[in-house]
């Protein structure tokens, strides 16, 4: 009895307590990013019912989260990402109060009726999901607490706990707090969100944040070649045992061999779908021009200007330049002939995508028209990247 209560039914060495908690820690994160995010939230995969009612109680069990919440919550998340009204946006309420206390917005969110009936739709509605689950949220976490404390006895409190912590820490505070303020960006989309490191295993993936809210509705996070998203190695393992089914994934541009002579209705379609990415390639493609401009214009510009601040003003949509970003882009054109035909080739390109009351026919002859003036416009690393977007498929 008394080995019973100071190991519990399962006495292991230490590292065997270390190996169980990482092994139920990382099914947490995957029930969170496979089935809550991507399939419940987003629609980018399908699961088969016996996997994702296994996440669906696995989250019940180990978070005490109701799937119905939580796909609400993100979705409006997206809606109004870094703006008023995103629920648990460092942007809105500040680092500090989104890393600590995210949980606490989490919880404020859920009790909001509103958002669950408008961003809630098609999340599960059966009679486990009214009766269990929903209805009795916390009692999932309780029997996890016995369940831990009768196989290992007290450690098994200290492993409870970390898993309790697994999520409000790398999901409502790593993930909502420093993956809206802090990382890196492959794209200049609309809102503050960053990939926080290129390896994406400890949190599942969810570590690619800014290649998720480019490309919201797709089942794999990652983008770059060197990047690594474990949700998506899980999801691909589950489609070859047929137990998903994916529906999407991000765009990818390719090139043909050789470039059209015209661009077409294939040309197009890359180069709307490719946005974000084609945008960035635009600015690194003129990074040596845009460096030995800046040098010259050191002394005729006030404060120093770096490239690193012209690539992304560079790559960004107009509608979601700051104030701040709009004048010094003032200032450099005002100061050189090249920034000036830059910018104006970054803004007509834009229109492509901004014009929705243009006919395809129409968007078809802005790009066409954008490659001619790119080629006669006596700037070769312009000139060459029109060539390179005319191969585009």
């Amino acid at each position: 009895m008394m080995n019973f209560l100071q190991h519990g039914l399962w006495n292991m060495p230490w590292w065997g307590y270390v190996v169980f908690t990482l092994i139920v820690t990382h099914i947490t994160i995957l029930a969170v990013t496979i089935f809550l995010h991507r399939c419940q939230a987003h629609r980018a995969l399908e699961l088969h019912p016996i996997i994702q009612h296994f996440f669906r109680f696995w989250v019940w069990l180990t978070t005490g989260m109701v799937t119905k919440e939580w796909a609400s919550i993100h979705r409006k998340h997206h809606a109004f990402s870094d703006k008023v009204g995103d629920p648990h946006s460092p942007q809105v309420f500040g680092i500090k109060k989104v890393f600590f206390e995210g949980v606490e917005l989490y919880q404020e969110e859920s009790r909001n009726l509103e958002t669950l009936e408008k961003y809630g739709a098609g999340t599960p509605d059966d009679w486990m999901e009214r009766n269990i689950y929903t209805k009795h949220s916390k009692l999932g976490i309780s029997i996890m607490l016995i369940t831990d404390f009768l196989l290992f006895g007290p450690i098994g409190v200290t492993i409870w706990a970390i898993q309790m912590l697994w999520i409000p820490i790398f999901a409502a505070g790593t993930i909502n707090g420093i993956g809206h303020f802090w990382g890196y960006r492959n794209f200049q989309n609309s809102d503050y969100a960053k990939n926080i490191f290129p390896i994406g295993i400890l949190i599942g993936g969810e570590e690619l944040h800014n290649n998720h809210h480019t490309f919201a509705t797709s089942a794999k996070l990652s983008y770059k070649w060197y990047e690594f998203d474990i949700g998506w190695m899980w999801i691909r393992i589950f489609e070859i045992c047929n137990l998903a089914k994916i529906k999407k994934i991000s765009p990818v541009l390719r090139e043909q061999k050789s470039p059209k002579l015209i661009p077409d209705y294939q040309t197009l379609d890359a180069v709307i779908k490719n946005r974000y990415n084609l945008m960035m390639r635009y600015a690194k493609s003129l990074k040596q021009d845009c460096i030995d401009e800046l040098a010259k214009m050191q002394h005729s510009i006030h404060g120093k200007i770096k490239w690193k601040k012209v690539k992304t003003l560079l790559a960004k949509d107009q509608d979601t330049l700051t104030s701040d970003e709009k004048s010094m882009i003032q200032r450099v054109v005002a100061h050189s002939q090249l920034f000036h035909k830059l910018f104006a080739m970054r803004a007509d390109i834009g229109a492509l995508w901004q014009r929705s009351h243009l006919s395809r026919e129409d968007l078809l002859a802005v790009l066409q028209n954008w490659c001619n003036k790119a080629e006669v416009s006596g700037i070769k690393k312009l000139q060459l990247f029109s060539l390179r977007l005319k191969a585009s498929y």
